[in-house]
């Protein structure tokens, strides 16, 4: 530490306190404190002083400036006799406020106090040298003088004082001003969250009403087609099936004009019955009664039954239809009726809208997936259009659209198969340079081949066939919740998401109809997996098509090989609860 003395007092009595304190002042104002600062100075030298005068200890001041790591005002004060602390009684305390240090030494008889200020910049040895002269020049001070520039320096602080609490009581006022503005505009907005909330409680009552309505349409709906179904079908068979008898050669010759019109009949016949599958089909997707029964498929197989069943659907001999003999995959786990569909939805399109070319399906593995490649060579699809054909009844427009027919629902259906069974199904098309349309599908089908679950909740009012039930899927379920009626089953979902519900359908109190009916309208339960368990399958029950949409288990049918097929059933229904 470097120290270079600025100043060399004594204090043996009242007059020395005014001398040290303005020399202590001037110190400060020549070294750059500021004025603040140089009053901070100034009133522990006074402090310190008078009680010094006061104890009768004469003692030595000595004003330095020091330098370790910064530098500063060192302002050291030195006596024999007491200690500092029975000394300094009032003057202590204020340099603790006022100085940035106060170290303070006794050793035998010596004692020492040391206050110091931090100051600006290092000051030079020659700035130094002169500051230290024109100290010592100073004349002998004048109390009265002293005691004058005190009262300036009280004055000058009362000033600020005043000015500072002006400013204070203007920023009160501000602040209750700003204060009364928050209120109001909290009260506002307060009103407007309120009416806001009367509004989506409005809203609310009217979804749940809309949403009601719509259950019955869908309900409505369901049974409509369920009851048309026979009612169309069976005419429309009766009228090909007679048709193809007139035109049988046991039943008599024909004229050639007769034999047209037969011939019309049987055709016309035969595109009406395949429009009312195709709406039939479509409706049964939509109300969700196609559950998927996921087995292993020989693809060989499958190739070979749609190239004899679509031979006869080949426009002409300009045409070719080409189906690979030899898939590089040769089975994969899914629906085996609902693949069929597709693949001949896909390809009968592609042989209706080909003049020349040929029509292919092909296969390829693509990492756990397998991609149904059917390309062709005809009119094409307008990239507008790429989308709007997976709309139901949207025909691309055309004279070859027109001249082939049909409803405009064979792609949507198909899309719709294809989410059913966990797969993607997409298009690609140039005008004039044919389509291709890739289905994609999980080699292995999601959710079958159960053999592990983590939480499942149990809910049967009856305790000894809940635990009957739990031993039986015990190796399934890790942890297994059990709630004696519908409205315990609620409070636990609320709190967990079990893998799968195992739901009695009648209890006491809330039935298990009831509870479905809860999960279904509620967002965040819509796609959980339930499986409802009965001892008899009440009438008008339909699980699939009601909106409900769980799985069925008979508990007189319960075995590890139903537990587990139903498990997967429900899964798969899951999966289609919740709208793409």
């Amino acid at each position: 530490m470097t120290s270079r003395e600025l100043l060399r007092l004594s204090i043996t009595g009242e007059p020395d306190v005014f001398t040290v304190r303005q020399r202590g002042r001037e110190v400060a104002e020549a070294i750059g404190l500021d004025a603040q600062d140089q009053v901070r100075v100034a009133t522990a030298l006074s402090d310190v002083g008078r009680d010094l005068v006061r104890a009768g200890v004469p003692a030595a001041v000595v004003f330095a400036l020091t330098s370790q790591g910064r530098s500063a005002l060192d302002i050291e004060f030195s006596w024999q006799g007491p200690p500092p602390g029975e000394v300094l009684k009032v003057g202590r305390g204020t340099a603790a406020r006022l100085m940035d240090d106060l170290r303070a030494t006794h050793s035998g008889t010596t004692a020492q106090v040391v206050m110091s200020k931090a100051t600006g910049a290092f000051l030079p040895k020659a700035v130094v040298d002169s500051l230290r002269d024109r100290l010592a020049a100073s004349g002998v001070v004048n109390p009265l003088d002293e005691l004058r520039a005190h009262n300036q320096e009280l004055l000058g602080t009362l000033g600020d004082l005043e000015a500072k609490q002006q400013e204070l009581l203007r920023l009160n006022a501000e602040l209750e001003e700003t204060n009364q503005g928050v209120v109001a505009l909290y009260k506002e907005l307060s009103e407007e969250l309120e009416e806001t909330n009367r509004g989506v409680v409005a809203l609310y009552a009217e979804l749940n009403e809309k949403t009601t309505q719509l259950a019955a349409v869908n309900d409505a709906q369901t049974r409509f087609w369920s009851n048309v179904s026979h009612e169309l079908r069976s005419p429309v068979n009766s009228i090909v099936g007679l048709a193809r008898m007139l035109a049988s050669p046991e039943t008599g010759p024909l004229t050639p004009d007769q034999a047209r019109q037969v011939r019309l009949i049987d055709e016309s016949g035969a595109t009406l019955l395949a429009m009312i599958n195709e709406l039939l089909d479509t409706a049964k997707a939509e109300s969700g009664r196609l559950v998927p029964q996921f087995a292993p498929v020989d693809l060989r197989a499958l190739f070979l039954q749609l190239k004899g069943a679509l031979r006869s659907t080949v426009p002409s001999a300009a045409v070719e239809l080409r189906i690979d003999d030899k898939p590089e995959v040769e089975a994969i786990v899914t629906d085996e009726t609902m693949l069929t569909r597709i693949l001949r939805n896909l390809l009968s399109n592609g042989l209706k809208f080909t003049e020349r070319g040929e029509v292919r399906l092909a296969v390829q593995p693509d990492h756990g997936h397998v991609r149904f490649v059917v390309t062709d060579t005809g009119i094409g699809i307008p990239p507008d259009q790429h989308e709007r054909v997976f709309e139901e009844f949207h025909q691309v427009p055309g004279a070859l659209q027109a001249r082939a027919g049909g409803t405009g629902l064979g792609l949507p259906y198909a899309r719709r198969l294809t989410e059913i069974l966990g797969g993607e199904l997409t298009l690609d098309s140039e005008p004039g340079r044919g389509t291709t349309v890739e289905l994609r599908l999980p080699v292995e089908a999601p959710g079958r081949d159960i053999t592990r679950l983590g939480t499942v909740l149990l809910v049967d009012d009856d305790p000894g066939f809940r635990r009957l039930f739990a031993g039986r899927i015990a190796e399934l379920a890790g942890d297994i919740r059990h709630a004696s009626d519908g409205r315990e089953a609620l409070d636990i979902l609320t709190e967990l998401r079990p893998d799968v519900v195992f739901l009695d359908l009648a209890m006491p109190g809330m039935q298990g109809r009831e509870v479905l009916t809860v999960l279904r309208d509620k967002p965040g339960s819509r796609d959980l997996p339930v499986v409802v368990l009965t001892s008899a399958v009440p009438d008008g029950l339909d699980l699939t098509g009601s909106g409900l949409r769980a799985a069925l288990l008979l508990k007189s049918q319960i075995s590890a090989e139903t537990i587990r097929l139903a498990v997967g059933e429900a899964f798969a229904v899951a999966r289609r609860t919740v709208p793409r």
